[in-house]
């Protein structure tokens, strides 16, 4: 792909996502804070998935060993 059409893409994604969200229509201000705004909850919604995805995914994993009767490492068995 040529560096020019791939630049041209990102440009027609930026004006289609301005048409979208209407922000074609914001004033230079409105526009700094609306995108603020936004780029905030984007990185706020990508950390906390970062750090709490993988622990309720290895709680799953151990409840899921637990329900089909898998014992976990430090069980100890007791034989008489």
């Amino acid at each position: 792909m040529d560096i020019k059409s791939m630049k041209n893409y990102l440009y027609w994604l930026y004006c289609q996502f301005e048409l979208i969200t209407c922000s074609c229509l914001m004033e230079p201000w409105e526009k700094l804070l609306f995108y603020t705004f936004n780029i905030t909850m984007l990185v706020t919604v990508l950390y906390t998935a970062y750090i709490f995805v993988p622990v309720h995914i290895s709680m799953a994993f151990q409840f899921f060993l637990h329900l089909f009767g898998n014992q976990h490492e430090n069980t100890v068995s007791i034989v008489k």
